[in-house]
């Protein structure tokens, strides 16, 4: 990890052990740390330029139009070595696919692999609005636009509490007596040092209001999503099973979207096995 991120550890550890926390908790939750990619537009600070919001929709000739508006593309060959703990492909690109009016009834988007050295043809970016709904242009009108920028980052859990699989009831997180204080500490310390980007691949999933992991919820929705017929299965509804490839932090962009973050999810080994067909997306919006 580089110096910005112990320099971030170290504000972490003092802030919390000044509220009480015992040192011995404050490790063993710092060893749950993992290594993530912040991406910013290419205005802000950060590091190469790695992928961009928006911009030409370009999909293999024989791949068909998506049915979810087009968020952002991401070089992977351009992504800082070592920077995420996803097994992701060496090269091609990843297109993000998001809606931030989802029906409920299933994935609320998709993500894309296209292969390095696949010919691509232009699509039309307005496709997936098959009704021609005016409304859900305007929200389209206002997704972001621009060249991305990666930033090596860490992540922290946000979440205090999960359903072990199996339970009906709650829990705060194994083996961490004050993940409550540890969880606050870390949003406070952040803030002082670096706000979320607003895109961000790998590492713990966050949202305006994240009692329980958004991955535990995605993974149970997209169980709900197969027993109603509405996704393909097989799918774990255990979140151990499930990791975070990318959030999309919308509500800094679009109006009337304010707090709402997406969460593009996978199986850990379809994302072994690079089947990014298999993402599930969820949306987090409080009107």
């Amino acid at each position: 990890m580089t110096s910005d991120t112990w320099d971030r550890f170290g504000l972490f550890r003092a802030e919390a052990e000044a509220r009480g926390v015992p040192a011995e908790d404050v490790e063993r939750w710092l060893a749950t740390a993992r290594p993530c990619l912040t991406l910013t537009p290419a205005d802000e600070e950060g590091g190469p330029v790695v992928g961009r919001f928006g911009g030409p929709l370009l999909l293999p000739a024989d791949a068909p139009d998506p049915v979810h508006p087009h968020v952002a593309s991401v070089d992977l060959a351009a992504l800082p070595a070592g920077a995420t703990d996803l097994p992701l492909p060496p090269d091609g690109h990843l297109l993000f696919f998001a809606a931030l009016e989802p029906d409920g009834v299933g994935p609320a988007g998709g993500v894309v692999h296209v292969a390095a050295g696949t010919a691509v043809t232009p699509r039309d970016p307005h496709a997936w609005n098959t009704a021609h709904a005016a409304d859900d242009d305007k929200v389209f009108a206002d997704y972001p636009q621009g060249p991305l920028r990666a930033k090596a980052d860490v992540s922290l859990p946000y979440h205090q509490f999960v359903v072990p699989p199996g339970e009906r009831e709650a829990v705060y997180l194994p083996e961490h007596p004050f993940c409550s204080d540890l969880v606050e500490v870390w949003e406070d310390t952040q803030d002082r040092i670096a706000p979320s980007g607003p895109l961000q691949i790998g590492g713990y999933a966050d949202e305006e209001a994240v009692e329980f992991d958004p991955v535990d919820i995605a993974a149970s929705t997209a169980a709900e999503a197969v027993e109603a017929g509405h996704w393909d299965g097989p799918v774990s509804a255990d979140a151990a099973d499930w990791v975070l490839l990318a959030d999309w932090y919308a509500g800094r962009h679009v109006r009337n979207r304010e707090g709402s973050t997406v969460h593009w999810v996978i199986q850990r080994e379809d994302l072994a096995a690079h089947r990014f067909e298999r993402v599930f997306t969820t949306v987090f919006w409080n009107p």
